[in-house]
């Protein structure tokens, strides 16, 4: 089967905005729980940080995320708002802690925002939705609005994933730049498989198992010293 994906300049540019480090949304101010992972020792070196982010691509919570990034999407493109209300209301139902839920909302109400100076014609849909919205909800409003492919969409959307983790862990563990990179580079497979599973994925299969993340940010929540807001 030909994967290969074909995106104008524009989409390309598009993209690559939404998903930038730059993007002045906070993501750099959330670990997911992964700093009270390392302070426990759960992760305390490349190759546990590794077989965690591997385990939440295949099993956690970042493809039920994903998967409602991609039905927001295609709801936003059929215009209808009834069906984002409520997988924004279904996602922000299914975060199991505090910390997990305000990192979503924050988030998705910062690119809300920038999106709404940016391209004002999203304003109303934006309003429909209400506050808080989630991420991932924001995220799709927007590739649905440039008309970006949802394939390089959702591989963004987990590359960005991966890579604000990997910077955290680089901070925290403490983990060198290019091993840092390095990882990013060897998870580049998995990312694509799990983009392809995710976009497959049946409304009644969005599902985890993520008892560890949430585990680890309800312990966060009363971490003594941290960096991170989650």
């Amino acid at each position: 089967m030909d994967n290969t994906i074909m995106l104008t300049d524009s989409h390309l540019l598009s993209i690559l905005q939404l998903a930038s480090p730059a993007l002045p949304v906070g993501a750099y101010s959330y670990s997911e729980g992964l700093e009270m992972l390392v302070e426990n020792g759960t992760i305390a070196n490349h190759t546990h940080l590794r077989d965690w982010l591997k385990a939440e691509l295949l099993y956690g919570a970042i493809r039920l995320e994903a998967g409602v990034m991609v039905r927001s999407q295609q709801s936003a493109k059929m215009g209808d708002v009834e069906s984002l209300c409520r997988w924004n209301l279904w996602l922000s139902a299914a975060r199991e802690t505090e910390e997990l839920r305000a990192s979503s909302w924050h988030m998705g109400r910062s690119l809300i925002q920038l999106l709404g100076k940016l391209e004002p014609q999203i304003i109303p849909v934006a309003n429909a939705v209400g506050n808080p919205c989630n991420y991932a909800i924001a995220f799709g409003i927007a590739i649905a609005h440039w008309q970006i492919s949802i394939q390089a969409a959702l591989l963004a959307y987990l590359h960005s994933w991966a890579s604000n983790l990997i910077t955290a862990s680089v901070k925290l563990i403490p983990l060198g730049q290019t091993a840092g990179q390095q990882l990013l580079l060897d998870l580049q497979p998995l990312l694509s498989a799990a983009a392809l599973e995710i976009l497959t994925l049946e409304d009644d299969q969005l599902a985890c198992c993520s008892w560890g993340l949430s585990l680890a940010s309800m312990q966060h929540e009363t971490q003594y010293t941290r960096l991170f807001r989650s």
